[in-house]
């Protein structure tokens, strides 16, 4: 698929386009977005730049060298977005970026939500002046950015809640709340993923923009470095942030296997302290159990109650002085 945006004076249009053959006079654009382009779609991008697109495997190479780097007068910038993140199965997608002569190339394999955000702020009437392929650029990497900003919100406001159920939980009963904890795990283990995939597209981020800067110096380059600079400050401080909550999941993560491991210890306690209580009246009964031809206590009128007594009292006084020392 191919979208074709060029700017009226006040805002983007984007140009309906139906395969290559009904696409003539749109060759001036500044802003082509190939979503899973079809070879004559990438020929024809091809042609209007004097640039080759970059192949998907290309794309999905981690070197910097392959991400990042200038031919043929354009630079080529690959950064890792984040997808699915609605259905909390998200996934990490490289997004392209091949900036010529003011104009733009996005190639994508996947459909982010901040480019349709960007699409249906930049198409408006009165919207920012999005004149030139590098500010279309500007534009969508700031609203990766907001994204990436509205999930570490939404993933502090979720491991506050985990954290209130870890600490506060009420639940009385030992195998229902190790149930809710063993839960809690797989859930903090999903918030690590999360954070772990946003820190990795923010890295490309500032990675990106500071290959950006490097280019030649002029008073329109001045002007769009520091657009850069403030992306590159906004990317750094939600990668500290990131970093935060990464540290939070790790001590939720602790703190989980430490309450599970005390519920588990508090079991096995149960079954030894039974043991040592009825370890003496087991002893008595047994001794009281031999068969020997001579035994005074066989004789006696209260032997039974005696004996009876004896494992009761050799039961009670381990139980007290367990309650003593507060082991119970």
């Amino acid at each position: 698929m191919l979208h074709i945006y060029t700017y009226s004076g006040q805002h983007l249009i984007r140009s309906v386009t139906d395969g290559v053959n009904n696409i003539e006079g749109l060759d001036r654009g500044i802003w082509y977005d190939l979503i899973n382009p079809t070879p004559d779609e990438e020929k024809f991008v091809e042609a209007c730049l004097g640039v080759s697109v970059p192949t998907r495997d290309e794309m999905q190479d981690i070197e910097p060298s392959a991400r990042l780097y200038t031919e043929s007068n354009a630079e080529f910038l690959t950064l890792t977005a984040l997808v699915n993140l609605r259905e909390h199965d998200p996934l990490k997608t490289p997004v392209t970026f091949v900036l010529r002569d003011k104009v733009l190339v996005t190639l994508r394999y996947a459909e982010p939500l901040p480019f349709a955000l960007f699409e249906a702020s930049a198409t408006k009437p009165g919207a920012r002046a999005y004149n030139t392929g590098e500010m279309v650029m500007i534009g969508l990497i700031e609203a990766l950015i907001d994204r990436l900003a509205q999930i570490l919100e939404w993933t502090g406001d979720e491991l506050d809640a985990i954290s209130r159920e870890v600490f506060r939980s009420r639940d009385k009963s030992a195998t229902r709340k190790a149930r809710n904890l063993e839960a809690l795990i797989e859930k903090i283990g999903n918030k690590g993923d999360m954070l772990t995939l946003v820190r990795e597209s923010l890295v490309s981020i500032l990675r990106l923009t500071t290959f950006h800067q490097t280019k030649e110096e002029t008073k329109a380059a001045r002007d769009v470095r520091q657009e850069m600079k403030i992306l590159q400050r906004d990317a750094s401080a939600l990668g500290d942030h990131a970093g935060f909550l990464s540290n939070k999941v790790n001590f939720l993560l602790d703190a989980t296997l430490g309450l599970i491991n005390l519920e588990q210890n508090q079991i096995i306690k149960i079954f030894s302290v039974a043991a040592v209580v009825f370890l003496p009246p087991t002893l008595v009964a047994s001794i009281y159990g031999m068969n020997f031809e001579h035994m005074p206590e066989l004789a006696w009128q209260v032997g039974y109650p005696f004996a009876i007594g004896l494992m009761i009292a050799s039961a009670v006084l381990p139980y007290l002085f367990f309650k003593r020392k507060g082991w119970l």
